[in-house]
């Protein structure tokens, strides 16, 4: 890969990035529900599902994702249901119980979820990447870069969503304001799960 090549995907991935999706809404309403650190989970699982399909496209395993079109459609089922399930505890929440408890790991998997559950992500990634690279000539550091890149960029968008969300969160404190900030949260959940659903 040369500088150029390098520079103008970092580019491109950040105009993707920032581009509100499915990623940015569950991780901007995760944000205003529960706080920053709450939501790095939600981003480990969204860049994590982006990079499987990243390394599926570079490696010419499209097929793959058609052979499991049945265990994608599940997963995108589950998260979707997942999300409106989170949306509708929101709504239902009192300020003073506003942090969702969920696990770790469970939060890491809703965001994984978004992710997997749209397979069309490889055939974005099969379509944008030929742009900058040469998918049949690229070395084992060739590929390291380019999932460093996506990854790096990925993540610190959406750290920049999640952190300025949490931010706006803070800056409430009253009981009322709060009740209002969850119900906005869920109805983004809610909205998001009903989203994936519909696009099945």
């Amino acid at each position: 890969m040369t500088f150029y090549s390098i520079a103008g995907l970092s580019a491109a991935m950040f105009v993707l990035a920032v581009t509100p999706g499915p990623g940015v809404f569950i991780t901007v309403s995760k944000a205003l529900a529960s706080g920053f650190r709450n939501t790095l989970p939600v981003i480990a699982g969204i860049v994590t599902g982006d990079l499987i399909f990243l390394l599926f496209a570079i490696f010419g395993l499209a097929a793959i994702s058609e052979t499991f079109e049945t265990m994608f459609l599940i997963i995108k089922y589950l998260g979707a249901g997942y999300l409106i399930w989170l949306g509708i505890k929101l709504w239902r929440s009192h300020p003073e119980k506003m942090e969702i408890t969920a696990s770790k790991k469970h939060r890491f998997l809703s965001g994984l979820s978004i992710t997997l559950g749209n397979p069309k992500v490889i055939l974005f990634y099969l379509g944008f990447l030929p742009t900058f690279v040469d998918l049949n000539a690229l070395s084992s550091l060739d590929v390291f870069s380019i999932a460093f890149i996506v990854s790096s960029i990925l993540g610190a968008v959406m750290s920049f969503y999640a952190y300025s969300a949490s931010r706006a969160r803070q800056l409430f404190k009253n009981e009322r304001t709060q009740k209002q900030m969850n119900e906005i949260a869920g109805s983004v959940m809610i909205g998001t799960g009903s989203l994936l659903l519909y696009r099945t």
